[in-house]
């Protein structure tokens, strides 16, 4: 196998492993924290399903996790129908678990408060039967849509989606984004460090459209990107500081235990604690908080994705720490009042 086919090779999620996942313990930090846990998934049909009790599970490991947005994973698509309107199931799968989640049957947490499912921008105008569709099916959660731009020459094939290069600089796909604003939905944008140029070109044509950058924004570390980590650090940070210019940004902290970001925590004989996250992670943390301010930045979990590599409890301790010289009003913007106000949860 040449050296160019190796670095091509796909770079899946590790998978959950409960028994690697219990051999670390660590009390929880700071349990009286209100948290809004801004982006999470439910899927049946992955390798590890993870579905309405098992997220209450992970919420219920100490944390006080108040609330929940769902984030689009392509789960539970209709099956029949017209093409565009197959994301519209996924809305309908997740609002059916909000509503058993109403009944109380979990205590207080509002379990998908909000749901973001997709919509293929590409369809220009015809976009907005899709969007009243997703409404409709969401019975008031429904926040918006995800349609991710991820491509990498130096990493594709990388575990789904994907995309065709330039999607966000596409004049087709705009011109379904521009739609988005009109029914008062939200944007997640979802690409790798390499990418963000493509955002910030993005951005600054529309200005008005309210849009969140899932999961720092990809800094790579796999494939031709591995050793590089102080390269690529310099390049996306550099991007940051442009990106945080404009006003109509929010930033997602989380999603780095995903395994294109490099740490490789899964292949360690135990799960990371929350100090080794907290190591690793603090650069990143500190500087979009230092570019953006707290107010427009949310801690998220990426949950199940990133339980490849760690467990919910370490996780949000991890945040914990390297949030500990905030102020009260920083650590509130971080743990809940961002979410619940670009979301509109309340």
């Amino acid at each position: 196998m040449t050296g160019q086919a190796q670095e091509r090779k796909p770079f899946h999620h590790p998978r959950v492993r409960p028994d690697w996942l219990a051999k670390l313990s660590e009390d929880v930090l700071d349990p009286e924290q209100p948290i809004v846990d801004p982006h999470h998934h439910l899927w049946k049909a992955r390798p590890d399903r993870y579905l309405l009790d098992d997220l209450i599970e992970d919420l219920r490991t100490g944390h006080n996790v108040l609330a929940t947005v769902f984030i689009q994973c392509g789960s539970e698509y209709r099956q029949d129908g017209p093409p565009e309107l197959a994301p519209v199931g996924e809305t309908e799968f997740v609002a059916a678990a909000a509503a058993e989640c109403e009944t109380g049957r979990y205590g207080p947490i509002r379990a998908c408060a909000g749901i973001v499912g997709h919509a293929d921008c590409r369809l220009g105008e015809r976009i907005d039967a899709v969007l009243e569709a997703h409404i409709e099916a969401g019975g008031g959660r429904f926040k918006g849509i995800r349609h991710s731009g991820t491509y990498d020459a130096g990493i594709a094939p990388t575990a789904p989606p994907g995309a065709p290069p330039g999607l966000y600089r596409d004049p087709v796909f705009r011109a379904g984004f521009a739609r988005l604003n009109r029914f008062g939905l939200t944007f997640e944008a979802w690409l790798y460090h390499p990418q963000l140029g493509d955002l910030l070109d993005l951005l600054r044509a529309h200005p008005e459209q309210k849009v969140v950058l899932n999961h720092f924004g990809g800094p790579l570390g796999v494939g031709p990107y591995e050793g590089r980590q102080a390269e690529v650090f310099v390049q996306w940070r550099a991007f940051m500081i442009e990106l945080a210019e404009c006003p109509n940004l929010f930033i997602k902290l989380g999603g780095l235990a995903m395994n294109v970001n490099g740490f490789g925590f899964h292949h360690e004989p135990l799960p990371p604690s929350s100090g080794e996250m907290m190591r690793a992670w603090r650069p990143f943390v500190e500087t979009a908080i230092e570019q953006f301010g707290a107010e427009r930045c949310m801690f998220e979990s990426n949950f199940p994705v990133d339980k490849g590599m760690c467990g919910y409890r370490s996780l949000w301790n991890a945040f914990k720490r390297i949030a500990a010289g905030c102020s009260v009003d920083e650590k509130a913007s971080l743990f809940h009042n961002t979410a619940l106000k670009f979301y509109r949860l309340w």
